[in-house]
């Protein structure tokens, strides 16, 4: 769903001192945000509210790599995606 370009422009990284690791952060994200969003591997992840979140994941890894909160960053994801989060899997 998200390139590195595309990452890089929203995290507003110039390098490609990083790009490696942005790169491992994208599939790390997505999976994440699928898991709070219960959605399906098999449905497609389209919408502006499934991007955002997206990029909110990548943001929030690649800022916190060090001390990463990960129920505050699920928290977070469960607040963004409320509206199409999935009643179940």
């Amino acid at each position: 769903m998200l390139s590195v370009d595309e990452v890089k422009q929203y995290l507003r990284v110039d390098s490609s001192d990083d790009d490696a690791f942005i790169k491992d952060l994208i599939p790390a994200a997505e999976s994440l945000v699928r898991d709070v969003g219960r959605i399906s591997s098999n449905k497609p992840v389209t919408g502006y509210v499934m991007k955002v979140a997206n990029l909110y994941a990548v943001a929030y890894l690649y800022e916190h790599r060090e001390e990463t909160n990960h129920k505050e960053l699920m928290l977070s994801l469960r607040d963004l995606l409320f509206g199409v989060r999935e009643v179940k899997f």
